[in-house]
């Protein structure tokens, strides 16, 4: 339902009462109390708004700060607005940079729109989601063979710090965003990530003629946590008033982790005693919440791509495996691979798609896939046996298998355009169709006189005779 955020009523007024951190507990004395969500503005100071978290006692509520925390103090009064917190959607939006209130962080001046919507949604029910096994080609080898995306579905980048999940996607978001114009546009939520690579995206995105067809909002990394908590939601408001408009849309969020980080920062303020791993208790119904709003309905698709930073390259963190359970594509970037030399670090083995299944996918790339990771997994056995006395004391047919696995792999590595002006190389496109046709090529032995070098960095599997010459 589209509203505007002007001339909000004055429900009802209470007192600060203590302020630690980022979160206010805030005193509501008489019958009227607040609902979850209210937004709560000083009355000295109407720039200064908190919006209402949780109870804590049968009057008393905690409240995140979404102001500079110095301008709140004990005493001080504040008034309930009565409504949630609101942000611009719509056209006018795209090719913006906004913030959580909705305001311009871009320079390009005011947004001048009259469509704004509550951050907070139900998600959409059962009935309302529509089946879909379409595969969306991102042109990276290694995504779309392996670990392909589903349009309407959810794909996570899984990775430590520095393996390269920005430039991962960043890629995707290049290669996928400018495609169907008129059907799709692109919803891109930073939340606790660098200025600078925000900046970076834009002025990326300008330089590609596609950034007006994107929407960005950010929650950047010197954000108070509160920000950086809400830019999701508020993210997720955007997509979902173009999906209801009759939009594909294609959300990227970067990084999912910090959501769950600036939770859990919050949580603790809060006294909440914490959970496994020291995250807070409600992180799995916070995450799930947040998911299943990025859902396809029948007016249109949501496909969801998120970076998700490992801490100590841990997948077993508490945070990381409650974010696997909504994916239908699983990307594990690997610093073992990335210290090889091999771009995207992408473990092969370790990442997965529910999209590989003769439903989905073509006979050919369903048997590909199982043989390529038949062959991976035997040449990681045989691994061991090299690394002790070395590839020549293989029999005749392992080290066949063992070369062949060697080439699959640097097959699957690519030049990103995104980064062509630090590496100087150009950044290639590849279908699905030629690196399916590449995998094969290589398994059935054509490209065996072939040194394994040659396949390092090329686009389509014939590059490498091209490169040998």
């Amino acid at each position: 339902m589209e509203e505007s955020i002007k001339n909000k009523s004055k429900v009802n007024t209470a007192r600060i009462i203590g302020v630690k951190g980022f979160v206010v507990e805030v005193e509501f004395m008489g019958d009227q109390k607040p609902q979850i969500h209210d937004i709560l503005i000083m009355e000295s100071n109407d720039k200064v708004k908190l919006q209402v978290f949780r109870s804590s006692t049968k009057n008393n509520f905690y409240c995140l700060c979404l102001a500079h925390v110095e301008e709140v103090f004990r005493g001080a009064r504040v008034i309930n607005t009565g409504e949630p917190l609101y942000v611009p959607v719509g056209d006018a939006i795209l090719g913006r940079v906004i913030d959580i209130f909705g305001g311009p962080v871009d320079g390009r001046g005011e947004i001048k729109t009259d469509l704004y919507q509550p951050i907070y949604h139900d998600a959409p029910v059962y009935t309302e989601i529509p089946e879909s096994q379409e595969i969306l080609e991102t042109g990276i080898k290694i995504m779309d063979l392996f670990c392909p995306i589903l349009k309407g579905g959810k794909a996570g980048l899984f990775g430590g710090s520095g393996v390269g999940k920005t430039v991962l996607l960043s890629e995707i978001m290049h290669n996928i965003v400018g495609k169907d114009r008129e059907q799709n546009v692109s919803v891109f939520c930073g939340i606790g990530e660098r200025t600078r690579e925000g900046h970076e995206l834009f002025l990326d995105l300008e330089k590609n003629g596609v950034l007006d067809g994107v929407a960005l909002i950010y929650g950047a990394m010197g954000e108070n946590p509160s920000v950086r908590f809400l830019t999701s939601a508020g993210g997720a408001t955007i997509a979902e008033h173009f999906r209801d408009s009759g939009k594909d849309v294609l959300v990227f969020m970067d990084n999912i982790y910090r959501y769950a980080q600036a939770g859990n920062e919050l949580s603790l303020l809060m006294d909440t005693i914490p959970s496994e791993d020291g995250y807070q208790a409600t992180l799995s119904s916070e995450m799930g919440a947040m998911h299943e709003r990025l859902t396809s309905k029948k007016e249109g698709a949501v496909t969801a791509v998120e970076a998700v930073y490992v801490p100590a390259d841990d997948l077993l963190d508490q945070a990381v495996q409650t974010v696997f359970k909504y994916l239908d594509s699983s990307v594990v970037l690997s610093r073992d691979v990335y210290m090889q030399g091999r771009y995207p670090a992408i473990d092969i083995l370790e990442s997965g798609s529910s999209a590989i299944n003769p439903d989905s996918v073509s006979e050919l790339h369903y048997t590909t896939v199982l043989e390529a990771q038949a062959l991976l997994k035997k040449a990681d056995q045989l691994e061991r046996i090299v690394s002790l006395v070395g590839e020549a004391e293989l029999s005749e047919e392992d080290r066949t298998f063992y070369q062949r696995a060697n080439k699959l792999r640097n097959f699957m590595t690519q030049n990103f355009t995104v980064v062509s002006g630090q590496t100087g190389m150009e950044g290639v496109y590849v279908s699905r169709e030629k690196a399916v046709e590449g995998a094969k090529r290589i398994m059935d032995g054509e490209f065996d006189d072939v040194s394994e070098d040659k396949f390092m960095f090329i686009g389509e599997v014939d590059d490498a005779r091209r490169k040998e010459s």
